[in-house]
């Protein structure tokens, strides 16, 4: 799968920038002049009336503390809205100025924006760019009149960018319901098909196939994204027994019979071939195998089981190989978050595992259009008040009690650097980034407006983080969580799109037992009441009481998200 090949469209001749002067810069081979800066400029959606276009400006000249990317147009491209840049038009000519919080631009750095526009006739790539008046070597995106290299299988780079996103009607009926809900029920939701009877339809809800013709008479003229979260694995989730699935551990010929290959035929009908069909690939499964097994503390006889059968690598496998082969599927694997995989012991090993993974059961690589991190999950998007190389009173934030020697203190700066360590080991470097946002706004009274006090490491990361779980480990309906960042298209680099995955308002598991056929068992991290395990420092557990069965609708925690959102509501 070639998503994001580029070429040099021109060498540009180094000229005289606004201070009269070029910046020249050590050559990589030698007798050829580095530019000062590169443009990288993809056009990832293109229709009738316009296109969705992606820019990366790598600055080799000195360090920024602003900056502005001009270039112009040959044609009537008309930019409507833009994000991550400060974006005007005049004419032909148009300007990308930086925000307030990105105008930070470091030798040898990025900085990353997009924009929608409109057109008609013909939409020729600009071919000169300047960067505060400096001319840039120039990048397109594929050539052709703008986008990415044509994949083979016909999938598009990004398939959130220039898309609408499908409005699961069920949970949106439930979210206008409650007081306040019609706030966010038009938000866009992953549907989550985590049983068997899942794909026809349980209680009399909608299956798989309604969600699907929803979505085509959703879809319109334009683009539709339908996003499924596909988990179902046998002996599931090894290591949170609120979320046990239907299956037993030597059950993966009934979870490849029974559950992937119907999935993958209703997927395949040609009555479904406009929409966008993503899936997430069996959240938690992969990344219990790395920290929750063998001489680990944190290990358990059900994920050691697990290990030892190959029936996690097995089932992701096979789910990767039948789904992957469909035009318009875009798998996006479970990563887990940084809270979990951002430890030196797991990092690399986690990237090494989903690789063999994805090439099991006949899944390669190329099945495998991209990750997603924190699904259904708290963790903080950005830290800004504490960064993971900030020291106090010459200790490390590293050392502090929250982060405890963890490379990384939130989930954007997880994903980005999780992104380059899956390419290093073979996973294509076009892969993009999906980050479930659903949950962690961590807004309302309790958000920090600025760093803690510098009394110690300890004070400074407590008083100036936004995550205020009592532990990073911490993930069961959580006390004060709020919604996060809205869903939204190519929000950073190397992110394909925030999304809400995990639908606001659905349980993660129930305070106390609760009988039922759902294969669910009774997980004491849902306890408000439980002083905690290894695996999270034997802390409080803080979570909501209360609670219903995983997946059943907890309005209080639906009340709750509203009102700690942020960005606010």
């Amino acid at each position: 799968m070639s998503r994001t090949r580029t070429a040099i469209l021109a060498a540009l001749a180094l000229v005289a920038g606004a201070c009269g002067t070029a910046v020249a810069a050590a050559a990589p081979d030698a007798g050829i002049a580095a530019v000062p800066c590169t443009v990288d400029y993809k056009v990832q959606n293109q229709w009738d009336t316009g296109f969705t276009t992606a820019v990366t400006v790598t600055n080799n000249g000195a360090a920024k503390s602003s900056w502005a990317v001009k270039w112009s147009y040959a044609g009537n491209q008309k930019v409507t809205s833009g994000w991550n840049a400060k974006i005007s038009q005049s004419g032909t000519a148009v300007t990308a100025a930086n925000e307030s919080y990105n105008g930070s631009l470091a030798s040898g750095g990025s900085v990353s924006f997009g924009f929608n526009a409109s057109y008609s006739g013909t939409n020729a790539l600009p071919t000169a760019f300047t960067l505060d008046g400096v001319t840039c070597n120039v990048d397109d995106g594929g050539g052709g009149g703008g986008g990415t290299d044509p994949d083979p299988s016909g999938k598009v780079d990004n398939p959130y960018a220039g898309a609408k996103v499908y409005v699961n009607p069920e949970w949106s009926a439930k979210a206008a319901a409650e007081t306040g809900g019609s706030r966010i029920s038009s938000q866009p939701t992953g549907v989550w098909l985590d049983r068997i009877a899942a794909i026809s339809g349980v209680n009399g809800g909608m299956g798989l196939r309604a969600h699907l013709d929803a979505a085509l008479a959703q879809k319109g003229s334009g683009e539709e994204v339908v996003q499924l979260v596909v988990y179902d694995l046998p002996g599931r989730d090894c290591a949170a027994l609120a979320s046990n699935g239907e299956l037993g551990p030597t059950e993966i010929d009934k979870y490849k019979t029974q559950f992937i290959d119907p999935l993958a035929a209703i997927l395949a009908d040609s009555k479904y071939a406009s929409l966008r069909i993503v899936t997430t690939i069996e959240i938690d499964s992969l990344p219990n195998l790395v920290t929750n097994t063998g001489s680990r503390a944190t290990a358990t006889p059900a994920c050691d089981t697990m290990l030892a059968n190959g029936n996690y690598v097995k089932g992701v496998g096979y789910a990767l190989n039948k789904l992957g082969a469909i035009p318009n599927v875009y798998n996006y694997l479970d990563a887990g978050h940084h809270g979990w995989i951002g430890w030196d012991d797991n990092f690399a090993p986690s990237a090494t595992l989903f690789k063999q993974a994805a090439t099991s059961e006949g899944a390669t690589v190329d099945d495998v259009h991209g990750f997603i991190t924190n699904t259904a999950n708290y963790s903080a998007l950005k830290e800004n008040n504490f960064a993971i190389n900030d020291s106090v009173n010459g200790t490390s934030v590293r050392q502090s009690k929250w982060v405890d020697w963890n490379r990384y203190v939130d989930e954007l700066s997880f994903a980005q650097a999780f992104r380059t360590q899956l390419v290093s080991v073979g996973f294509n470097s076009g892969i993009g980034m999906l980050i479930d946002t659903s949950r962690n706004g961590w807004g309302g009274t309790a958000r920090p407006t600025g760093p803690g006090a510098t009394t110690s490491v300890d004070t400074y990361v407590n008083g100036g983080r936004y995550d205020r779980r009592i532990h990073v480990g911490n993930w069961c309906n959580q006390s004060g969580a709020g919604l996060g960042e809205r869903p939204q298209a190519a929000p950073a680099t190397g992110i394909d799109a925030y999304v809400w995955m995990k639908p606001p308002g659905e349980s993660d598991g129930s305070s106390s037992a609760i009988a039922n056929d759902e294969g669910k068992g009774f997980d004491r991290m849902c306890d408000p009441t439980y002083t905690g395990n290894a695996r999270n420092g034997n802390s409080m557990s803080g979570a909501l009481p209360n609670a219903p069965l995983s997946g059943h609708w907890f309005s209080a925690q639906f009340q709750e998200l509203m009102k700690n959102a942020y960005p606010a509501l």
